[in-house]
């Protein structure tokens, strides 16, 4: 599956616009993971924007979401890795994060809420505003972002990166699609 196709699928079962987004942050940041590790960047970025494409579909159950996704994932061919990440990237499910990829999954879902919540408190509201202490300031701020779990993030550590290199990251992949991100 191309980028192209699997967008259009994105667009086409997830309705709120907002979470495409987020999704789309996914996808830069795992691209940016990839290419950090030497892994396979096309895989790591089909992952992070498929990895909530099944939110719509199981809203109303959400003890299905990423089970609903991962079985997606292996109809449209995309292999167990791809699937396996997906539904590992949902802590709800009990199910082992064993490879680079599932672990990297795990950790970049919280942090591109962080960075959008980070961005979005600057007066301008860009993210070219704000850089990796800003977010990391923001990151100890307990009440802030709430949403974005503090422990999935450190799971970071699992792919051997400090917060400060994950942030740093992450940070840098969602610079390069801003205007896509509308930030």
């Amino acid at each position: 599956m191309t980028r192209e196709e699997a967008l259009k699928i994105v667009k086409e079962k997830v309705s709120n616009k907002n979470l495409v987004k987020h999704m789309i942050a996914a996808e830069a940041v795992m691209r940016r993971l990839a290419k950090h590790f030497g892994e396979d960047e096309d895989k790591w970025g089909l992952t992070g924007l498929l990895h909530d494409v099944d939110y719509d579909m199981v809203k109303d159950d959400m003890s299905k979401h990423s089970l609903v996704g991962g079985k997606l994932a292996r109809e449209w061919g995309l292999g167990e890795e791809i699937a396996h990440a997906i539904e590992a990237h949902n802590e709800d499910h009990g199910i082992k994060r064993e490879t680079l990829l599932d672990k990297a999954m795990f950790a970049v879902d919280p942090i591109t809420g962080l960075i959008v919540a980070s961005a979005l408190i600057h007066p301008d509201k860009k993210l070219a505003s704000i850089d990796t202490q800003f977010v990391i300031n923001r990151f100890y701020e307990k009440t802030f972002a709430k949403g974005a779990s503090r422990e999935k993030i450190l799971a970071c550590k699992e792919i051997n990166l400090s917060l400060e290199e994950f942030v740093t990251l992450a940070l840098e992949a969602m610079k390069e699609i801003h205007q896509e991100l509308g930030l």
